[in-house]
């Protein structure tokens, strides 16, 4: 049976086709020595208090439809930032998140913390395109690769200077994701097949991931409660979108979850 995730890939394959028509790779490529300077994102939190706050800049998803109908992604990037975010996520899938690459390039020159596109990457083409953007990281998705794939893009995202989130749901990708030599990984509480969330599903894993890796939980994430819980589990940083967007006062929202703040 088709899945959601099923009908994103597919239509990746076809938004890629398009992109490379418009811009050659090799035309893109030549942009990348005008890139801004990466800035260490997997770094950064390590640096930071356990666990990090990857803040994700999120207008809609097909689960949810739009999540924020007054939608400004650099003010909402700019509060992040202003409330302690420690990196930043921006969706820039367009059909079925309403993201855009231009978001993540408009937030780029806006911010100092560094910044992820989170997007369904199946080739190297999309991951230039995030560094001729002036993404710091890269998401990578287990369950849409193949060990090949999964490692070529990986090791592109090296040779770039990036870093690269490799996100897993299903237990059986734990093994072929630490086989790339990644230090960051994420897990996802959300199975993007049936759109089933459980923030157990983090602690579930964790004990098949080695403790040097930084582990960053997703989705799920809503009360400072889950954070005590994960910050007792020693996960390292959580992915936090839908919860923050759907606040009137994002900033507040921000901290009342990392810090029980109510303000």
């Amino acid at each position: 049976m088709s899945t959601i995730l099923d009908e994103i890939v597919r239509h990746k394959l076809t938004e890629v086709t398009a992109a490379r028509a418009r811009i050659p790779l090799r035309e893109l490529q030549s942009r990348l020595p005008d890139a801004p300077p990466v800035r260490g994102f997997a770094e950064a939190l390590r640096l930071a208090e356990s666990p990090a706050l990857i803040a994700e800049v999120k207008q809609a998803s097909p689960s949810a439809g739009i999540i924020r109908p007054d939608f400004d992604a650099v003010a909402i990037a700019r509060i992040y930032e202003s409330a302690g975010a420690t990196c930043l996520s921006v969706l820039t899938d367009e059909k079925f998140f309403r993201g855009h690459l231009d978001f993540l390039r408009s937030i780029r020159r806006t911010v100092g913390i560094p910044v992820m596109r989170k997007e369904f990457v199946i080739d190297r083409y999309q991951i230039a395109e995030a560094r001729v953007a002036g993404a710091d990281c890269v998401l990578l998705i287990a369950e849409c690769l193949s060990d090949h794939e999964l490692k070529d893009l990986f090791a592109y995202c090296r040779e770039l200077g990036m870093d690269a989130l490799i996100e897993l749901h299903d237990a059986a990708n734990v093994e072929r994701v630490l086989a790339t030599g990644t230090q960051l990984i994420g897990v996802n509480n959300r199975d993007l097949r049936t759109f089933q969330t459980s923030l157990d599903h983090t602690l579930t894993l964790q004990s098949a991931i080695p403790r040097d890796v930084l582990l960053v939980s997703e989705s799920g994430i809503r009360t400072h409660h889950d954070i005590l819980r994960l910050r007792a589990a020693g996960v390292g940083a959580v992915l936090v979108g839908e919860s923050l967007m759907r606040q009137t006062d994002i900033g507040q929202a921000v901290r009342h979850l990392m810090s029980g703040d109510a303000g």
